[in-house]
């Protein structure tokens, strides 16, 4: 016997690639409801490359009792509103909005590095996504906090304009397009022009100067990973329709040399190590597109410091950052918790 699952945004882009992951998994659903707002009611939405399609339903009529878990990837406000009524309903709530990340009762679960925290979940019947850029990096911090335990990571990232929605994907792809042919190129979604350009600002300003994208990261890693840790990030968005890079700084307690690293990471869950020090020898965003791992490449030790280590990491940020993410969630779940497929 299997769940009975509720894509929540479907007609999104996380949502449609939560769809396609469900399938290429063979997640055990005996049936799959999709729902989004009422503009999308009524479109079909494809179950990943199985034929199988599936109608799209207001979520604002939606009845939830009797469903096993929900995903959502409506986003913070539309969160606020209706995970509250799933949960109350049974329906166990995987969110990928930042809404629920840092509330004390909801678990905030990355499944290679805190699987244990997802116990807490029956608090308020939630279990938050972290935000992508943290997710891959946390996959690739963790057995090596294992081994010789990080103090101090400093992290650049270089994010695709996909994780600012289908809104960010069409800017690049038209002012593209409209430098090519000598036409001007204003930005909407971003702040500034986005094509053959980088912007060094993701989400709103603080007071510190930090973005909160930037906050996302130290506290969500605290969260997951370990409160001790402490990080620094700075946040570009780039010219890159999917898949999130990060250049890594990390220095550590103990002694841990780039060829140990390099075993740890060859072995770690949802971690690909490529790493040839030649030309090419190296993951790039487009290569990641489309897989589930989080790869690492440039592993180097650091002489500045003490304990030092400098890597470089890739992943598809719809899928690890997100989707892939909530789905191996809802694994854990069922394996941990709910127990119901064969």
């Amino acid at each position: 016997m299997g769940y009975r699952v509720v894509v929540a945004g479907a007609t999104g882009n996380v949502g449609r690639e939560m769809l396609n992951i469900l399938a290429e998994r063979e997640f055990p659903a005996d049936e799959i409801a999709v729902v989004a707002s009422s503009r999308s009611q009524g479109l079909m939405v494809d179950y990943g490359d199985t034929g199988k399609q599936f109608k799209v339903q207001n979520i604002e009529h939606f009845d939830w009792n009797g469903w096993d878990m929900a995903l959502f990837a409506i986003g913070s406000e539309a969160t606020a509103v209706y995970a509250p009524i799933a949960a109350k309903a049974g329906c166990t709530v995987i969110d990928n909005s930042s809404l629920y990340r840092m509330d004390p009762d909801v678990p905030l679960i990355v499944p290679e590095v805190n699987p244990e925290a997802i116990d807490g979940f029956r608090a308020k019947n939630i279990i938050a996504n972290p935000n992508c850029s943290t997710a891959q990096m946390v996959v690739v911090l963790k057995p090596l906090h294992d081994v010789a335990r990080i103090k101090r990571v400093v992290v650049a990232t270089y994010q695709s304009v996909s994780g600012a929605g289908k809104q960010g994907m069409d800017e690049l792809f038209e002012q593209s397009r409209n430098i090519f042919v000598g036409d001007p190129a204003e930005p909407h979604k971003f702040t500034k022009q986005i094509a053959f350009n980088v912007i060094p600002h993701i989400d709103s300003f603080l007071d510190d100067g930090s973005t909160k994208e930037e906050w996302k990261m130290v506290v969500e890693t605290k969260k997951i990973l370990d409160p001790k840790i402490k990080l620094v990030a700075t946040c570009v968005r780039v010219p890159v329709f999917v898949g999130h890079s990060e250049a890594i700084n990390i220095e550590f307690e103990d002694e841990m040399s780039a060829e140990q690293a390099q075993g740890i990471l060859r072995e770690a869950p949802g971690v690909m190590l490529i790493d040839k020090r030649e030309d090419g020898g190296y993951i790039t965003p487009i290569e990641c597109v489309g897989e589930f791992a989080t790869f690492v490449s440039r592993v180097r030790e650091d002489s500045t410091v003490e304990n030092g280590l400098t890597l470089w990491c890739v992943s598809d940020n719809l899928r690890k950052g997100a989707a892939l993410n909530a789905v191996q969630i809802a694994e854990l779940l069922g394996r941990r918790h709910l127990k119901k497929a064969a």
